[in-house]
């Protein structure tokens, strides 16, 4: 069976085809294998809703099941924020950069021990018999003082690993994928596919 995956992030992709290597029954098919597939506008409320909506757009459109996800930061002194507007958060056009710097700015008064924040990824899979399933990955942290670090991107520099003491950043990309939210949502949305899978052949 075809599932596409609705990400043109090169980097997603390769993450996804590594994660549903041992579900031979599933091909991995993308949006760049279609002409003329739009981008589906994010403006839903919650990343459920804008996961979900993803889905539905995408499997209404090619007639495959498909598999989006949202994600983002939410930071507990600020109510959730930046939630479900994490790359908007600084204003449209903003880079990585602008948007640390906005959020450590936002968090200045906050001392240590009360910047608590996670990564939240949900996934959400539309299969074309309207089963729709959503899993939501998590990974828990804290808002660091200042950014550290040259890998990853978005707000790894500041995203810090209690248990480490280091920000998503300054660990290896191998590592960051063993514990990563979407990592998480990832293994999850397997589990239920393979489930499905089992279920269907019996």
């Amino acid at each position: 069976m075809k599932l596409l995956a609705a990400t043109r992030n090169r980097g997603k992709q390769r993450e996804i085809r590594e994660k549903f290597s041992s579900l031979r029954e599933i091909e991995i098919v993308t949006p760049d294998d279609f002409d003329g597939l739009p981008d589906v506008v994010e403006d839903g409320a919650t990343f459920e809703e804008n996961a979900l909506k993803k889905a539905r757009e995408l499997a209404r459109l090619t007639g495959l099941p498909a598999m989006a996800d949202d994600s983002g930061l939410e930071v507990d002194a600020l109510d959730g924020e930046p939630g479900v507007f994490s790359a908007r958060y600084a204003g449209e056009g903003a880079s990585d950069f602008d948007r640390n710097v906005f959020l450590l700015e936002k968090m200045k008064n906050i001392p240590p021990g009360k910047r608590s924040a996670r990564f939240v990824c949900v996934i959400a899979i539309v299969l074309p018999d309207g089963v729709e399933k959503t899993v939501r990955g998590t990974c828990e942290g804290e808002i660091a003082m200042k950014a550290r670090g040259a890998h990853g991107f978005g707000y790894d520099p500041i995203f810090l690993l209690p248990d480490s003491g280091k920000t998503m950043a300054e660990i290896p990309l191998e590592e960051k994928n063993l514990l990563s939210h979407r990592a998480r949502a990832l293994e999850m949305a397997a589990d239920f596919l393979r489930e499905r899978i089992q279920k269907d052949g019996r």
